[in-house]
C-alpha cells in the first residue's frame, strides 16, 4: 500500500505506486531493518515480520482485506514492523489470494459462514505471538475492511488483547456484545462509507460511550469505504496520512511499556 508490488525493501525504502500516492503517507522512510518469513503461529498461517535485532517489541495481529494476504498487506506489515513492532499478518484464506471481486466475495463469504473458525485462528496466533521471547507480551489487533470486522470479532472474543484497531470494518452496536471489547479502541471511518454507514458508526461510538470504553473514533469527511488503500478508486491521501499517524500514535501509547 503506497508502494509498487515488490518494490519495498527491508530497510524501509520504496518506490511510489502512482503520482501523489507516495510512501511518505505511511511514514515508510528511515525504518528499522526487518526480517520476515511465511510461517504459522500455533497452526495459523501468515506472514511474520519483526525488527532484525535482539530487542523485544510490542505485537500486532494484522488482518487482511477481503482480497486476502496479498502484497499490499505484506507491505503494511513490513512498514509497521519497521516502526518497532512484531507483526503477524494472518492468512484467513489458507493461501488463496483474490484478484477479482467474485473470488474475494467467495473467500470472505466462506470465512463469514464459519465465524468461530476465523476467531479461533486469530486467537491461536495472538496467544502464540505473545509467548515469543522477542515480544513484550502486549498485543493489538488491526484490520482493514473485511479485516476491520475480523479485528472487532477477535476483540469481542475471549482472547485477550491490549488494544483494538478497526479500519472501516463491519460493526456491531449491541451493547451486551460490546461490553466484551478489548479497550482501548481506535476506529477509523469515512463519512461517505456506504458499506459501514455513518449512522452505524455513530451508534457504535455512542454505545461505547455509554459503556465507558476508552476509545478514539475518527471520521474523515468526504472519505468513502476503503479510503486508505492507494490502489483503490476511493483513495484519499490526506485522510490516509492522518489516519496512519493516528494509528502509530495509538499503538505507541498503548503497547509500549514504560
Amino acid at each position: 500500500m503506497g508502494c509498487q508490488a515488490g518494490a519495498i525493501t527491508k530497510d524501509g525504502s520504496c518506490s511510489v505506486a502512482v503520482s501523489g500516492q507516495n510512501a511518505e503517507i505511511f511514514q515508510a522512510q528511515g525504518l528499522e531493518p526487518v526480517t520476515s518469513e511465511n510461517t504459522s503461529m500455533n497452526g495459523t498461517p501468515g506472514y511474520l515480520v519483526r525488527p532484525d535485532d535482539n530487542g523485544t517489541y510490542p505485537s500486532v495481529v494484522m488482518i487482511h482485506e477481503w482480497w486476502g494476504l496479498n502484497g499490499n498487506i505484506r507491505h503494511m506489515a513490513d512498514i509497521l514492523a519497521g516502526h518497532g513492532y512484531t507483526v503477524f499478518a494472518v492468512d484467513l484464506y489458507d493461501g488463496e489470494v483474490a484478484t477479482n471481486s467474485s473470488t474475494a466475495a467467495r473467500l470472505s463469504g466462506q470465512v463469514r459462514n464459519n465465524p468461530d473458525e476465523a476467531v479461533e485462528k486469530m486467537s491461536r496466533a495472538t496467544d502464540a505471538i505473545r509467548e515469543k521471547n522477542y515480544t513484550n507480551k502486549m498485543v493489538s489487533s488491526l484490520g482493514w475492511c473485511f479485516g476491520g470486522g475480523q479485528s472487532l470479532q477477535l476483540s469481542l472474543s475471549d482472547t485477550e488483547l491490549n488494544s483494538t484497531v478497526i479500519y472501516y470494518g463491519t460493526l456491531t452496536t449491541n451493547q451486551s456484545k460490546l461490553e466484551n471489547i478489548d479497550q482501548p479502541v481506535l476506529g477509523i471511518f469515512g463519512s461517505e462509507d456506504n458499506v459501514v454507514g455513518l449512522e452505524n458508526v455513530k451508534e457504535f461510538n455512542s454505545t461505547l460511550e455509554r459503556l465507558g470504553t476508552e476509545k478514539e473514533i475518527h471520521v474523515y469527511e468526504g472519505a468513502g469505504h476503503a479510503f486508505a488503500n492507494p490502489s483503490g478508486e476511493s483513495f484519499r491521501p490526506n485522510a490516509t496520512q492522518d489516519a496512519w499517524n493516528e494509528t502509530l500514535e495509538f499503538l505507541d501509547k498503548n503497547l509500549r511499556q514504560p
